[in-house]
């Protein structure tokens, strides 16, 4: 397992509530073992100590499952991010006029993260789950976030930056940033889909309604903004 905090049990703790993650529902300690590479002991040894932190726990056949300590740290969360909550009517609205899966991503170093993600009702669709750390050199929201340009777009006004396979086979997005008062880049709003449905100039079929949406999330901010740090 490779260390992201230089904290070694640290790393392989989230390591195992990770595995738990994409697994998506109840695990053996020996599933937790393969998906994580941890040794057995070392593997029994950190999924007892979340247990006992009510980070995961056991169901009645003795397999691991997420704990329901993370649903009170999920709402603190959030209560400590009102953009998510604000943007929620026009990210819904926008995944309804695009038919397109829509996401939400903020800045957090040198990458980024999907804060909200709406899937689209079609069978072929593109999912980004939310919590999942994506990096900023490919992408169209990792472009906005970084602070490009699409140097189509009029001088002085909101833009789209759109991308086409940059980063998955198949995918084309449209991302457009939200602005607080100052012009400052707080996050950024997404739609993603195939390119058969988006083609390969996704910024021509849906940048419009992207910006109007990112726009919309901007101007619900004024009483909320002073508590959103720009993205960095």
């Amino acid at each position: 397992m490779d260390s992201v905090s230089n904290v070694g049990v640290l790393d392989k703790a989230v390591g195992v509530l990770r595995a738990l993650e994409r697994l998506g529902g109840p695990a053996t300690l020996a599933q937790l073992q393969l998906q994580t590479g941890l040794p057995r002991a070392t593997a029994h040894r950190l999924a007892g100590a979340l247990e006992q932190h009510g980070l995961l726990r056991r169901d009645g056949d003795g397999r691991y499952r997420l704990g329901f300590a993370l649903l009170a740290l999920g709402r603190a969360a959030a209560d400590g991010f009102p953009l998510a909550e604000s943007a929620g009517p026009a990210l819904l609205a926008l995944r309804d006029e695009t038919g397109e899966s829509v996401q939400l991503f903020v800045r957090e170093g040198d990458a980024r993260r999907c804060v909200v993600s709406l899937q689209s009702s079609h069978g072929l669709r593109w999912i980004v789950a939310e919590g999942a750390l994506l990096p900023l050199a490919v992408g169209s929201a990792g472009k906005v976030l970084a602070g490009a340009a699409n140097p189509s777009a009029r001088r002085g006004a909101t833009s789209w930056v759109q991308s086409v396979e940059e980063r998955e086979p198949g995918v084309a997005s449209v991302s457009a940033p939200i602005l607080n008062a100052g012009g400052e880049v707080l996050a950024a709003v997404s739609v993603s889909g195939p390119v058969e449905r988006l083609g390969r100039r996704p910024g021509q079929a849906v940048g419009a309604r992207v910006v109007t949406a990112a726009a919309t999330i901007s101007a619900t901010l004024s009483g909320v903004g002073h508590h959103l740090p720009a993205s960095r």
